[in-house]
C-alpha cells in the first residue's frame, strides 16, 4: 500500500470508488452540455462509420472480383478468338465474302507440342443462335465443347449429368443447358429428358449446369443476373451440324465466318509455371498471327492485379477515414481546451481541497475517452448500417469482417486519449492560487 500511496495514478486505479466518482463527474459534465458534446462526437462518429463502411464495401468488391477470377481456374490460361477490325485485314481479305480469323488447329498443336508443362488443352466453338422449346425462345450461345469442360471451367452440375466421351465419339445430339435457359424455356417443368431445337436440329437435355456468372455457394434455384443463355453440345456434333464455316443472315446483309476455335482453355501442371507458360504462348501466338485476332486471359495475373488494386483501394479508403478521425480528434481537443478555460475556478477549488495533478489528468482524460468512446459506438452502428443499406438498395456485395468494428472502435478510443492528453496536462499544470482568482 505504501507503494500505491506514493504513486497517485496507481492509487487512483486501485481505488474503484474514487475512479467511479471521477467517472460520474465526467458523465455529469458531458451531460450538462448535451448539444455541444454531441456535435463534438460527430467527427468521431463519421470517422468510425467511414472506416467500417468503406472496409465492408471495399472488401465486398474485392471478394466478388477475386471470386470470379478464381472460377476461371488458377492453373488455366484462356485463349479467345477476337474478330479484328476490317482495317487490320489485307485488301484481298477485305474483298473476300468469308471472314477468317481466330485460333487455329496449328495454334493448338504447337501449344501442345512446344510449350512444356501443359497438362491439357481443351478447345471449343461457339455459335449465337435462337434456342426454342415449342413456342418459347431465347437468344443464346451454342457451345461445342469436350466432356472435360465443366472441370476446366469450374462449372457445377445442378441436375442430371454432362455428356460423356462415348456421346462425343458417337456425335450424339445431346446437350447441357445453363440455369438461364432452363428458367426461360422450362419455367414450369423439369428440362432433363426433354428436347430443345436449334436451327432445325433437336438436342436432348441431359443436364443443367450452373450459370457462368454465379459464384459457388449462392442460390442455385434461379439464373444469375445478366447471365448469357448457354447450350453445350458435343464438339463433334456441332462440327457435323454447322461445319467449318458459319453463315449468318442479318437485316439487309449476309455474313460468313470461318473460325476453327473460339476458345481454348489450357491447363498448366504447376500453378507456379502459369505466368512463364503464358508468356511463351503469347510469343507463339504473335508469331503465328499477323493481326490481333486473339486475346489471352491469365486468371493468376488478374488475381494478382486485383490484389494490388485492393491494396491501393484500402490505402485510399484508410487515408480518407484517417483524415475524418483526425478532424474528429481535433474537434475533441478544441472543445476540451475550451472546457479547461471555462472550468479554471473548478480546477483551482479541487486542487485546494487536495486533488493532485494526476486526479485532474484522469478526470479530463475520462471525459475525452467518454466522448470518443460513445462516438465510436455510434459510428460502428452507423457504419454497420451503411453496407447493409448499400447491399439492399444498390445490389452491391459488401463483406463485413469481424475485426473491422473492433478496429474502428479501438482507433476512436485511442484518438480520444491522444487528443485529450494535452488539454488534461494543461488543466493539471494550472497554479491553484491563480486558478482560484479566475472569475
Amino acid at each position: 500500500m505504501s507503494f500505491l500511496a506514493q504513486h497517485p495514478v496507481l492509487r487512483l486505479v486501485a481505488s474503484p470508488q474514487h475512479l467511479w466518482r471521477t467517472l460520474s463527474l465526467g458523465i455529469k459534465t458531458i451531460w450538462l452540455h448535451k448539444l455541444r458534446s454531441f456535435l463534438t462526437m460527430l467527427g468521431v462518429v463519421f470517422g468510425v462509420a467511414s472506416v467500417v463502411a468503406m472496409l465492408a464495401i471495399g472488401e465486398g468488391a474485392s471478394h466478388e472480383a477475386q471470386e470470379q477470377i478464381r472460377k476461371l481456374g488458377s492453373q488455366n490460361i484462356i485463349l479467345h478468338s477476337v474478330k479484328p477490325p476490317d482495317s487490320q485485314g489485307s485488301s484481298g481479305e477485305s474483298r473476300s465474302m468469308i471472314s477468317e480469323y481466330g485460333l487455329t488447329t496449328r495454334d493448338i498443336q504447337q501449344i501442345r507440342q512446344t510449350v512444356p508443362g501443359i497438362a491439357v488443352v481443351v478447345p471449343s466453338r461457339h455459335i449465337t443462335e435462337n434456342i426454342w422449346n415449342f413456342d418459347r425462345s431465347i437468344d443464346g450461345q451454342v457451345m461445342g465443347v469436350l466432356p472435360i469442360y465443366p472441370e476446366m471451367r469450374n462449372r457445377v452440375m445442378l441436375q442430371g449429368r454432362f455428356f460423356t466421351d462415348l456421346e462425343l465419339d458417337g456425335r450424339v445430339p445431346v446437350c447441357v443447358i445453363n440455369q438461364t435457359v432452363a428458367a426461360r424455356l422450362f419455367p414450369l417443368s423439369t428440362p432433363t429428358g426433354k428436347s430443345i431445337r436449334v436451327k432445325g436440329y433437336y438436342y436432348k437435355v441431359v443436364g443443367i449446369i450452373q450459370d457462368e456468372g454465379q459464384a459457388i455457394g449462392t442460390d442455385a434455384s434461379g439464373p444469375a443476373a445478366d447471365s448469357q443463355a448457354q447450350v453445350m453440345i458435343p464438339f463433334t456434333t456441332l462440327m457435323d451440324h454447322y461445319g467449318e464455316i458459319f453463315f449468318r443472315m442479318r437485316t439487309g446483309s449476309f455474313e460468313a465466318e470461318k473460325v476453327e476455335f473460339h476458345e481454348a482453355v489450357i491447363r498448366v501442371e504447376d500453378v507456379n509455371m502459369v505466368e512463364s507458360r503464358a508468356e511463351a504462348i503469347r510469343h507463339l501466338m504473335t508469331s503465328n498471327h499477323k493481326k490481333e485476332d486473339w486475346r489471352i486471359i491469365v486468371p493468376v495475373e488478374l488475381l494478382k492485379q486485383a490484389e494490388r488494386t485492393k491494396q491501393i483501394f484500402s490505402i485510399v479508403l484508410g487515408s480518407i477515414a484517417a483524415i475524418s478521425l483526425l478532424v474528429g480528434g481535433i474537434g475533441i481537443m478544441n472543445i476540451m481546451l475550451a472546457s479547461v478555460t471555462e472550468r479554471t475556478r473548478e480546477i483551482g477549488i479541487r486542487r485546494a481541497l487536495g486533488a493532485r495533478q494526476a486526479d485532474i489528468v484522469v478526470q479530463f482524460l475520462i471525459e475525452t475517452v467518454l466522448l470518443a468512446g460513445v462516438g465510436g459506438i455510434l459510428g460502428v452502428i452507423v457504419g454497420l448500417g451503411i453496407p447493409i443499406a448499400v447491399q439492399e438498395f444498390a445490389g452491391v456485395t459488401t463483406v463485413i469482417k469481424m475485426w473491422s468494428p473492433i478496429l474502428a472502435f479501438s482507433i476512436s478510443v485511442f484518438t480520444g486519449i491522444a487528443f485529450g492528453i494535452y488539454p488534461a496536462r494543461r488543466a493539471a499544470m494550472m497554479n491553484p492560487v491563480e486558478a482560484l482568482r479566475h472569475e
